[in-house]
């Protein structure tokens, strides 16, 4: 089985720099997809309340924990605080609640999903397949302007510390927030994030953003590390009119050299430079080989010329919704 390394977070515990991303896994098939891949070797399972599939992944977990393929602590489970629930009283409760979803005693990191807060919509009137797929939904939840400070602080409650070690959070964190949110929170977190999760492949290297993060302690992890591919059967035009990073001219002629696929170049590109990756897959095969993308070393002349592949291209932009929500600068 292969063994994928981790990194030390600023909280103290460790996270597998490849895990196993279930957005867009659909429900029904939720449980099983992540029981295999604990039996394929996975130990990091990355979900979110806004996934819908939480309770379905909870069930794979316990299942691979009774069947012995691993105790609790052997895994590494994340999951996200949707924008509706920012207010510290739904923060607390919608928390809490995701951890009961999950079945478990704690999650080992938990985010703040996009720094965006919306009026609340009780849970009971979230639909399937999600409500973030229907677009009149998004119309019809204004924005609530309630400050990041507020939200954290009721996350800050929840980790786990030495002054709280029942705490149903190991570590805590954020994504899609950029550096001047980063800079802000520093000055005021208790608690500062463990880890910052965003979008980052080739063609969105976000430079100075990941920089800052490292610079400060704070562990990036990577989404849609496949670019494009990602967003097609989301009807993304953007996405649709790329050249697909599996066929770039660039990433082929670095597999065909290594005799490794692109989607394994493209992982290592991010995880040689210390940058968590959460790859999805429908195939057993393709799983494994995410997995084992830690086997293999790129050069740094490698590296620079993969990075050099930067458009700037945003997949999942804010600022496409209706109205426009403009958390990017860049």
């Amino acid at each position: 089985m292969t063994t994928v390394p981790s990194i030390k977070l600023s909280s103290g515990y460790t996270m597998p720099v490849v895990g196993f991303g279930i957005w867009k896994v659909p429900r029904e098939n939720t449980a099983d997809a992540v029981y295999n891949a604990i039996k394929l070797g996975y130990r990091h399972i990355d979900g979110a309340y806004d996934y819908c599939n939480s309770a379905e992944a909870g069930e794979g977990v316990r299942r691979a924990i009774k069947d012995g393929l691993v105790k609790r602590e052997d895994l590494f489970i994340t999951s996200k605080l949707w924008n509706n629930y920012h207010r510290r009283e739904h923060a607390l409760a919608m928390a809490k609640s995701e951890v009961a979803e999950w079945g478990l005693e704690y999650l080992d990191l938990y985010l703040i999903h996009f720094p965006i807060s919306l009026q609340y919509i009780p849970p009971s009137e979230i639909k399937w397949p999600c409500f973030w797929t229907d677009p009149e939904r998004t119309k019809r939840t204004p924005l609530d302007p309630v400050p990041i400070a507020e939200t954290w602080a009721a996350l800050e409650s929840l980790a786990r510390t030495s002054e709280n070690p029942t705490g149903i959070f190991k570590s805590i964190g954020v994504a899609n927030f950029h550096t001047q949110l980063l800079y802000d929170m520093l000055g005021y977190a208790k608690i500062r994030p463990a880890v910052l999760q965003v979008e980052h492949h080739p063609y969105l290297t976000q430079k100075h953003l990941i920089d800052m993060a490292q610079e400060n302690g704070i562990t990036v992890t990577a989404y849609s590390s496949f670019g494009p591919q990602s967003y097609l059967e989301m009807g993304s035009g953007r996405a649709a009119a790329a050249t697909s990073l599996f066929e770039n001219p660039v990433i082929k002629a670095i597999s065909k050299k290594h005799g490794r696929t692109p989607a394994q170049v493209l992982l290592r590109w991010a995880t040689q430079r210390n940058i968590i990756v959460i790859p999805k897959s429908n195939s057993s095969e393709r799983l494994a080989q995410n997995l084992e993308s830690t086997s293999f070393d790129l050069t740094e002349e490698e590296i620079t010329k993969i990075s050099g592949l930067d458009i700037g291209l945003r997949l999942n932009d804010q600022a496409d919704l209706s109205p426009p929500i403009r958390i990017h600068t860049v």
